[in-house]
Formats: C-alpha cells, structure tokens, sequence
C-alpha cells in the first residue's frame, strides 16, 4: 500500500510516538487525523504540520468510549473521504505493585487500587480495541485497503510494578493474529493488522527522568541508546508499504537484552 494519498489515523497523537508517527506520514504525502485529550497537545501538532505544508485534522475526543471512536472516525471520514491506516497510540501508565508490606509488620498495608488499574485496562486494552474495530467497519464499508495497527510495548513479556500496563500489552500485541485469523474467516481481505512492540523510546517521560536511572536503562540497549519515536514511525511505514506483513507483532528495541524486569 503507498502512504502517498492514504489516510492515517493516529490516537495518542498530540505527544511522544503519536506524534512523531502523524508528522512521518503526513511528509510522505499522507493526510492525517489526529486524535487527542488535550486540545493544546493538538494545536501545536497541527501548527508543525501546517509548517511543513501538510494536511490533518485534530479532535479532541476520549478513547475509551464509543461516543469519542464514533466522532472521530465520522471526523475522518468528513474530512478525507476515506481511512487507510489506524495507529493506535493512546496509553497511560499508573505503576504500583500488587501488594505492599509494613516494614514492621510484614502485613499488607497497600494493595494495587482499581484507580490506577481500571484507567489502564480502559485506555490501553480498551480504547485500542474500540479503535481498531471502528476503524476497520469504516474500511470494509468503504473497500479500502487499510493497516491497523495497535501499539503494545516490549513490556508485554512482563515487568515487576507494571501487571495493569503489562496485562493491557500483552493483549495488544495478541490482536493481530485474532483480527487476521478473523477476517480469513469472513473473507475480508483488504485490512492488514500489524502491532508494533516498542522498547525503550525517547519521550519526554524518559528523556526528562532521573539521569542516573535513565543510564541504568540504556545500559541494558544493545545500540547503547533510546529509541527514537521517528524510527517507530518509520518502522509502521515499513509495515504499510510492506504487503507480506500480517497478523504478527513487531519489536523494535534496538536490542533490549533484559525485557520485562528479568532476572539477570
């Protein structure tokens, strides 16, 4: 599929790997959508697009509800006349260990809270799933050829103070090979689903942390470095243009020797 002349969708697009994803596909000709909680987040994005001379539209709209898919896929929609590529890259993350112990005691005193699970699980595992199902009835009921991709994490395989994150990855980078075997089934063979797992990225969450922590993070990279949001980005341009890949999940680590917390 040419990312000349397609549609792109892109949640999560207002910061980190979302927006570096909507600025690759918009300088290789692409229009793009762009959805957002945070309307600022939005108005700079569509600003450094505009500069480059490109085409998108920004909405505001919740990912976890069906209310917010529906509005933005009918934006889309509106706007462009079509959609091609879904990219899912809305996430949060609420760390906190299963349990915590009184130092004293050795008794529980905390557990890991519905607060900081339930709005993982919704955004996460939900909102990408609300996504990717709209984004793919809108495709077949328009014939065109389309990529959905959801975006898991390297730290699916597991990572100690991350179950809810962890939980919600796994199950993302599942997707594609159920979605696919799906569409086989229903003989629906114009969409492609490709996850794309990214290690370590540099995102102002990590480039901004504690530089002592951030060493003991590299040091782990077989590259000896972040990944940059731009390589993602032109790793799902790889999978667009790439008609063979399908139903699978893609790392991209830059060599993470020791994913998910494991022992060494």
């Amino acid at each position: 599929m040419e990312i000349k002349g397609s549609v792109a969708l892109v949640t999560g697009g207002g910061n980190g790997i979302g927006e570096a994803v909507a600025k690759f596909f918009v300088s290789k000709g692409a229009k793009v959508a762009i959805v957002d909680m945070v309307q600022k987040n939005l108005d700079r994005v569509l600003a450094d697009i505009k500069a480059m001379g490109g085409e998108a539209i920004g909405i505001q709209a919740d990912v976890t509800s069906e209310a917010g898919t529906a509005k933005f896929i009918k934006a889309t929609l509106e706007a462009f006349g079509k959609l091609n590529i879904a990219v899912t890259c809305a996430g949060i993350i609420r760390d906190g260990t299963l349990l915590s112990l009184d130092k004293e005691t050795g008794k529980v005193s905390k557990k890991l809270g519905l607060d900081k699970w339930q709005p993982v699980i919704d955004v996460n595992l939900t909102g990408t799933f609300l996504t990717i199902r709209d984004a793919a009835e809108a495709m077949v009921n328009g014939g065109w050829e389309g990529l959905l991709v959801p975006i898991s994490s390297i730290n699916k395989v597991g990572q100690v103070g991350q179950l809810n994150y962890s939980s919600t990855k796994v199950a993302d980078a599942l997707m594609p090979k159920i979605i696919i075997g799906e569409f086989q089934m229903r003989g629906i063979r114009n969409i492609r689903c490709v996850g794309i797992a990214p290690g370590y990225t540099a995102t102002p969450m990590l480039t901004g942390m504690n530089q002592e922590a951030l060493k003991s993070i590299v040091q782990d990279v077989h590259i000896g470095r972040l990944i940059a949001p731009e390589e993602i980005a032109a790793m799902i341009g790889h999978c667009v243009e790439n008609g063979a890949l399908n139903a699978t999940t893609i790392e991209i680590t830059g060599g993470l020797c020791y994913p998910g917390g494991i022992a060494k």
